[in-house]
């Protein structure tokens, strides 16, 4: 295998301007085949439109990129070989959840058998068999990304992007979502993951992206990332977070005299 075979997720210069708003600018990374990549910064830092672009959702103003051996210019080749959590669930009020699932596995045209024991698995792993026959509608917020995420990851795509998909959840099943994560990435599933609760990303991510303003300013393993941090013995993966999104942020203006 080359190395450029390695690679699940490849980009280079990637950039979404918007107007005069530059939302990821030059974006260059690489992914290997089954990591968990974390991806962290501030709200309106760039995680978001960098995703979508990496799943053919919007089209990059500059730069290239590859997922799973595939450039996003052509998303018919791309589409077969990711899943994809955006923050609000793709989902289907009037459906019940083992019809919104069927529905996906359709979509991805997966044999009716191979469909019907992934989706009874993994109602069961999330502890939503007994609520399956339910109208969406009736679901709580983390039920509902629940049915994202199963249905995201139900067709075992090659890579994941996974935005925010402890939200909503309760300890019980975000412990679940962690333990899920990890078991994709041991069947050599790429996980490219977003989110704002740091300890997810500390225990799951083999490497973490820090953006910020669009750019990435900070690449490295958890470990190495929190031995920025200048904090004494306290160092933590906040620490050299709030640390290193400090440093790259600019002083603020000086109030005007009234």
């Amino acid at each position: 295998m080359s190395p450029a075979d390695a690679l699940a997720i490849e980009t280079d210069g990637l950039t979404k301007r918007y107007g005069e708003t530059t939302a990821v600018d030059d974006l260059t990374m690489r992914v290997d085949r089954g990591a968990v990549y974390g991806f962290l910064g501030p709200n309106g830092a760039g995680k978001t439109t960098a995703m979508r672009m990496l799943t053919t959702l919007t089209k990059p103003t500059a730069g290239t990129a590859s997922v799973a051996g595939h450039s996003i210019a052509d998303r018919e080749s791309v589409s077969p070989h990711i899943g994809y959590l955006p923050e609000e669930p793709p989902v289907y009020d009037e459906l019940t959840g083992r019809e919104q699932l069927e529905y996906a596995a359709g979509l991805r045209d997966m044999p009716e058998d191979e469909a019907t024991d992934r989706i009874e698995s993994l109602l069961e792993r999330f502890d939503l068999l007994a609520d399956a026959n339910k109208r969406i509608e009736d679901y709580s917020k983390g039920m509902r990304q629940k049915v994202g995420v199963i249905q995201a990851v139900l067709h075992e795509p090659a890579v994941a992007f996974l935005d925010e998909p402890t939200s909503g959840l309760d300890p019980r099943a975000a412990r679940t979502m962690r333990d899920t994560i990890a078991e994709l990435a041991d069947r050599e599933m790429t996980i490219l993951l977003s989110t704002h609760i740091l300890p997810v990303v500390d225990e799951l991510a083999d490497t973490i992206g820090v953006l910020h303003d669009g750019k990435l300013v900070a690449e490295d393993d958890p470990d190495r990332l929190k031995t920025r941090a200048e904090t004494g013995d306290a160092r933590s993966l906040e620490d050299a977070f709030l640390e290193i999104t400090r440093d790259h942020d600019e002083p603020a203006a000086e109030p005007r005299a009234e």
